[in-house]
């Protein structure tokens, strides 16, 4: 397997391709905004100038794995003749089976593909595929930032075939990954278990017990999390926390998944994190130009 196609340019999809191309495949990065993929590739070469700066890899390395990179804005023309192809679209459950959907009648019969998702049934997803194909539907769900977080998780649907998952599994520590295998069942296993502490962070904000500093000082330096919960929120995206939540809470119909109103009220508000500025923290450029006039002061 050396033709590998990525669906979305966007933090998770441009650290896939970015992952990908390093360790040598070629990469055909869709998405259909042609400002998204400048996005992406500019993220791209950014971090691996990180790299270069850390000397974990050289300039013709870096430029090696750009070179190993194409966009394309049409889905039909990026997925053709790829031998898999990985979804890393916004998580929402109709964007993902229009996707594959249109995968199955763009792709060849042996193509593998791929979801990124974090929570979303890998055979809801498979159904909306030829019979034939569901065999080749599989979840892949890599962490952020991508090129550096070691675990993926594979997920087998109901119908995913034993070869296919071996073949994902092998793959994965191709790239210098853990893979672990989980089966389908809502939040696999790190979003069921990851998602409830940060509910509960946030209702325990919510019920007024501390605030938003304490409640991470107390996780980081009492239970040694390398963030606390609310910074994890924003960090991930609070639309993307909620969603999560939500296909927990229907999949499970247990109260203890439901969202904490004031996460959903956050999210309508607009206040998603670290994407939109502010979140539980504040990420906004006065708020940068504070910090840095606070360390000239001292």
């Amino acid at each position: 397997m050396k033709n590998v196609a990525v669906i979305g340019a966007g933090t998770m999809g441009n650290g896939i391709a970015h992952t990908f191309a390093q360790s040598g495949f070629k990469v055909n990065l869709i998405d259909i905004s042609e400002q998204s993929l400048e996005r992406g590739i500019a993220t791209i070469a950014k971090n691996l100038d990180r790299m270069v700066a850390k000397e974990k890899i050289t300039e013709a390395d870096k430029q090696n794995t750009l070179g190993n990179i194409t966009t394309y804005t049409d889905t039909k023309e990026g997925v053709a003749n790829v031998e898999l192809v990985v979804e890393a679209a916004t998580e929402n459950t109709d964007l993902k089976l229009k996707i594959f959907k249109d995968l199955d009648a763009f792709c060849n019969d042996s193509t593998i593909l791929a979801t990124n998702t974090s929570s979303i049934s890998i055979t809801q997803i498979a159904a909306v595929t030829a019979s034939g194909r569901q065999d080749k539907v599989i979840g892949m769900h890599f962490m952020n930032p991508v090129p550096i977080m070691k675990l993926v998780e594979i997920i087998r649907g109901y119908n995913t075939s034993d070869e296919v998952t071996k073949t994902i599994m092998d793959l994965s520590e191709q790239l210098g990954k853990v893979p672990v295998e989980v089966n389908d069942y809502p939040g696999f296993v790190a979003n069921r278990i990851l998602m409830p502490m940060i509910n509960e962070a946030i209702e325990t904000l919510y019920n007024g017990v501390a605030g938003v500093y304490e409640i991470d000082t107390v996780m980081k330096l009492g239970m040694a999390h390398p963030m606390g919960p609310l910074q994890l929120a924003d960090f991930i995206g609070l639309d993307v926390c909620l969603s999560i939540l939500e296909v927990m809470y229907n999949g499970f119909k247990n109260p203890k998944y439901a969202p904490c109103p004031l996460l959903v009220n956050m999210v309508r508000a607009g206040k998603l994190g670290v994407k939109s500025g502010e979140g539980f923290y504040d990420y906004s450029e006065s708020k940068k130009a504070e910090k840095v006039a606070a360390m000239f002061s001292n």
